[in-house]
């Protein structure tokens, strides 16, 4: 699980921002929102141009250096902060795996460029190298890499990526851990609703979602799925020229799913798609920006009741308030942010909060205070 998470110099965040995960509170309703103390179902408020965004790309930054996962680099232009003289930005991960803490820091200079990495495993720095000076040479202290070149030319190539492909670790709870981080990193997931459908973790997908929907077997299933979102629909495969296509299913008629699909379908075949390998257990962590973009507000919930049932740890950014209730979850997996901090609702107010408050009701009268 992801704990905390900070960085500093990238893009809007001039300085330290910290997202914390692992200030819940003592609340008894929704216990599932909240996974070994830290923060399992997150919802992040904000205005238009706080960063929310740029909180998911800094998140999954660590993607382009660490896995060969699908990556786009538009996003990271103007990498580091305009207001600021550095050129340097700075990044710390704090994750529980498997019972144990593992902190990954790191540098750079743009999307491709390490400048500084360290790793440590409950406490203990395992790794440490520092590109500055022109110093190549790194340091480890993971059994089984005794042996190994510690010299490394390379900046854009990750010291943690090196040992793992260029090592036969030894088997010990550390070294495990190390492969554990490495599997949880693999696994992480960004996609946004927006129409660019931008994702970012996970194999390059090829072929249309209509096609991986009709090849998986799954016409049926992705019919319950919309039924269960408002969508009165039936639907069937279709032969159109030699090729499988998926159709609304009017009885002697039927018409190409692509043709008359609305846009909140659209981008809940988008969902659904995604959703399958969160269930088949393909996804360690889930950021999913502006979740709920074409969502009438009772399909915005169904979708956060998804996910919840499917034990995911996930991240969500979104302007609908409708959704900000103790029902759904608790206060303190709902964050409020702005460039400078990021905090929960219960974090932002000295007033004690219990299941019965409408805190969307509180939020709206202004009640609520980041800084």
């Amino acid at each position: 699980m992801l704990k905390k998470f900070k960085v500093n110099n990238f893009k809007c965040f001039g300085s330290e921002f910290l997202f914390d995960l692992s200030t819940a509170k003592n609340y008894t309703f929704n216990p599932e929102c909240i996974k070994n103390g830290i923060v399992n179902n997150a919802m992040i408020y904000g205005y238009n141009g706080t960063g929310k965004s740029n909180l998911g790309w800094a998140i999954f930054d660590i993607i382009e250096h660490l896995t060969d996962k699908t990556k786009i680099e538009f996003p990271y232009k103007h990498y580091t902060n305009a207001q600021t003289s550095n050129n340097v930005a700075e990044f710390e991960y704090e994750f529980l795996i498997n019972g144990d803490i593992v902190v990954y820091r790191y540098s750079k200079t743009d999307y491709k460029t390490l400048v500084t990495e360290q790793l440590f495993v409950n406490g203990k720095e395992i790794v440490y190298f520092d590109r500055r000076n022109d110093n190549t040479v790194f340091t480890c202290n993971m059994s089984g890499t005794e042996t190994l070149n510690k010299n490394i030319a390379n900046e854009q190539l990750s010291v943690l990526k090196y040992i793992k492909n260029n090592s036969v670790l030894s088997d010990n709870k550390e070294n495990r851990t190390f492969a554990d981080f490495f599997m949880f990193v693999e696994h992480m997931l960004f996609f946004r609703s927006l129409e660019d459908r931008i994702y970012l973790g996970q194999e390059v997908k090829t072929g249309t979602l209509i096609n991986d929907i009709i090849n998986t077997n799954k016409v049926e299933d992705f019919e319950k799925f919309l039924n269960e979102a408002h969508v009165d629909c039936k639907l069937s495969v279709v032969d159109n020229m030699g090729e499988k296509e998926l159709a609304f299913d009017f009885g002697e008629k039927k018409i190409s799913f692509h043709h008359i699909m609305s846009t909140g379908t659209s981008s809940l075949m988008l969902f659904y798609c995604w959703y399958q390998q969160i269930l088949e257990r393909e996804v360690s962590f889930v950021f999913i920006d502006e979740f709920d973009a074409f969502y009438h507000h009772e399909l915005s919930r169904l979708i956060i009741k998804k996910l919840k049932e499917s034990g995911i740890q996930f991240v969500v950014t979104t302007h609908n308030t409708s959704i900000m209730s103790n029902d759904m979850m608790r206060p303190d997996c709902y964050y409020l942010m702005n460039t400078r901090k990021i905090r929960s609702l219960a974090q932002c107010t000295e007033k004690e909060l219990r299941e019965a408050h409408n805190i969307e009701k509180i939020y709206k009268a202004g009640a609520f205070y980041v800084e």
